[in-house]
């Protein structure tokens, strides 16, 4: 059996990029920053891996032998987003950012569209979620208007009470959106915001729902599944490549659900790949500023990668990494630009190989098509001679 499998926590970067005051991310270093604030973090698993070899972090030690390959990478695609991150890992590679639009969407485009739903639109501005639908949920719930509202990514976001809006009305919604957001502003994600509530004490549900782009190239996915190998789909990972290349897939609410149901693929007897992404760091953690609770959802994931080691075959290669990140320490509430852990780690890899400094997100998907056997794709170099065994 020949089998990769690649968790992503989205949004665990490891310290800014070099152009990352073009993006007004400077000193941002998620991991670093949580540990200092926290006053240290205690990750033996990861540390075991070669974490702390990665970059300093206060409680977690660089290994003299670290059992897993470790290095970090730089995203070589414009932008911050999870939809360029997530493709680049899967060797496309966006030479022009997705759009966002920090003054919100032309009216004349929010005229259209309330026309085309027949429902009225509020908001309509760069907006964190949790506040925006305190401040507008009350007018939501009284007037039946869809709360829109983006943010620093290429998103174009639809809050709605699930007791106003039904969630099958509110999909329906996001999907129109999505087929009119073309051209200019063709956003990376629409996606769906429902919440629950009173006034004063709206929260977010877990019905959330991306309706992605679809990449504009073939993804690592794609090249798998062709071959007629499995690609399991963990968590959000459907919605962000559109379903391209995705054999199954199950979509989760919390980081618990995304670690169980991964546990659960690794004990199928299936070559080709899962593919994994942790939100809760993000959506959770990292945009309500929560520094405490991401470094909580930093340890609940270190504990629980006993379970995943333990299901690992003989010829498995596992992959740790992120997509970009999100420093809950700095100011604003946005993804920042940042480099990202590459942990690698398999009972048929070799341990303690410095990976260094990779150019792109892509020299990962390359080196797990290299694993599976699958040709060399357009973009990205391999790195599987350097952690081999034989």
């Amino acid at each position: 059996m020949t089998r990769s499998i690649i968790i992503v926590l989205d949004s665990v970067g490891i310290g800014e990029m070099p152009d990352a005051c073009n993006y007004g991310d400077a000193g941002s270093n998620t991991l670093h920053n949580i540990a200092e604030y926290m006053g240290g973090l205690e990750l033996p698993n990861l540390e075991m891996l070669g974490l702390g070899n990665i970059h300093q972090i206060k409680g977690v030690q660089a290994q003299a032998h670290p059992k897993g390959c470790y290095g970090k990478m730089a995203e070589a695609s414009r932008g911050k987003d999870t939809t360029s991150g997530h493709w680049e890992i899967a060797g496309v590679i966006l030479e022009r950012a997705l759009p966002t639009f920090p003054q919100g969407f032309p009216q004349e485009f929010i005229k259209r569209y309330e026309e085309a739903i027949g429902r009225g639109v509020i908001g309509n501005e760069v907006a964190s979620g949790t506040e925006i639908i305190q401040r507008l949920g009350e007018e939501h719930v009284k007037t039946g208007k869809l709360i829109v509202y983006t943010s620093a990514d290429s998103v174009f976001q639809i809050a709605a009470h699930e007791e106003v809006v039904p969630l099958p009305e509110l999909m329906h919604y996001c999907q129109t959106a999505r087929e009119m957001l073309t051209g200019d502003l063709q956003v990376g994600r629409v996606i769906a915001r429902p919440f629950l509530g009173q006034a004063g004490e709206f929260y977010r549900t877990a019905n959330r729902h991306d309706f992605a782009l679809e990449p504009p190239r073939k993804t690592l996915l794609e090249y798998i599944s062709e071959q007629g190998l499995t690609v399991n789909a963990v968590g959000k990972i459907h919605d962000i490549y559109a379903g391209k290349g995705i054999t199954d897939f199950c979509p989760t609410k919390n980081n618990r659900e995304g670690i169980d149901k991964t546990i659960e693929y690794m004990g199928h007897e299936h070559d080709g790949l899962i593919m994994t992404n942790l939100v809760d760091f993000d959506m959770v953690y990292g945009h309500r500023n929560n520094a405490e609770g991401y470094a909580q959802a930093l340890k609940d994931f270190d504990q629980r990668l006993p379970e995943i080691f333990k299901r690992l075959k003989p010829d498995d290669l596992l992959i740790i990494t992120a997509d970009h990140g999100c420093d809950p320490t700095t100011p604003g509430t946005d993804h920042t630009r940042e480099y990202v852990p590459l942990l690698v780690y398999g009972l048929r890899i070799k341990g303690g190989v410095n990976l260094g400094v990779r150019p792109t997100f892509a020299d990962l998907g390359a080196t797990v098509a290299e694993f599976l056997g699958i040709d060399p794709l357009p973009a990205g170099k391999s790195f599987l001679a350097e952690i081999k065994n034989g």
